[in-house]
């Protein structure tokens, strides 16, 4: 018998972007500047523009090789 997976038992793993800004530190027009510009990934689901868990640690590893070239 298969067992019905609740929402407290996965954690979060496609975020708004709104919810992304916010976890990442930035503005909500920010978080979008940088998608358009390819540097925070995101997928559509529908119309609904979301960014997976991992796109933002791969956005946080970006700018800390950024900031270490910089140095």
């Amino acid at each position: 018998m298969a067992v019905p997976i609740t929402s407290d038992k996965l954690p979060q793993r496609l975020h708004r972007v709104e919810d992304a800004a916010h976890a990442l530190g930035v503005k909500r027009s920010t978080a979008y500047e940088e998608i358009r510009l390819g540097r925070l990934r995101s997928v559509r689901v529908g119309r609904r523009r979301l960014v997976p868990t991992e796109y933002i640690d791969e956005y946080v590893e970006l700018l800390k090789r950024e900031a270490q070239a910089a140095a």
